[in-house]
């Protein structure tokens, strides 16, 4: 009985911590940053690595959710073509003869919001779920893999652009 009372008190911190993390994730996104070929190329690479394996589970998922394959490619092009977008309003400098870059703080706000509305969506559909009873399905996990698309879409274009750029100085 006290690891299922400790476990409860565990999800109800993370949940609490939710909004802390999505301000923070704000804050982190809109920070001038040095520009680092490095961690511009490790990002890349994990994010593509990311979008592989998101476009093949929504390949999977599709086989029992119609629609899902549709939606996350859908989503990956709208957040590739924001992250293009990105990339152009990402303010450059040189600060003490290093390249120094800043990403836009509007797009930045629009992705967290994405995210935030995702993880508040998938809140609302497990209440759903709980009051419809087991083995009910609640629609719209084409929709919620879209969100998640057009992040990894627009970080995909982001570090892309971003590791061209670096490669240019």
């Amino acid at each position: 009985m006290p690891l299922i009372a400790l476990a409860i008190l565990f999800v109800l911190l993370v949940i609490a911590l939710i909004p802390i993390s999505i301000v923070q994730r704000f804050r982190t996104g809109t920070a001038e940053r040095p520009a680092r070929r490095w961690v511009a190329t490790l990002n890349l690479v994990a994010v593509a690595v990311s979008v592989f394996l998101f476009v093949g589970g929504a390949f999977v998922t599709s086989q029992l959710v119609p629609g899902v394959l549709t939606y996350t490619l859908a989503g990956v092009a709208v957040g590739c073509l924001l992250g293009a977008l990105g990339v152009a309003l990402t303010r450059w400098q040189y600060v003490a003869g290093r390249l120094r870059y800043t990403p836009n703080r509007l797009l930045v706000l629009a992705l967290t919001v994405v995210v935030a509305a995702r993880v508040l969506y998938g809140f609302w559909r497990m209440w759903e779920t709980w009051q419809a009873g087991i083995g009910s399905v609640v629609p719209g996990v084409a929709t919620s893999m879209s969100a998640g698309a057009v992040v990894l879409g627009y970080y995909l274009v982001f570090w892309t652009g971003i590791r061209w750029r670096i490669g240019r100085h």
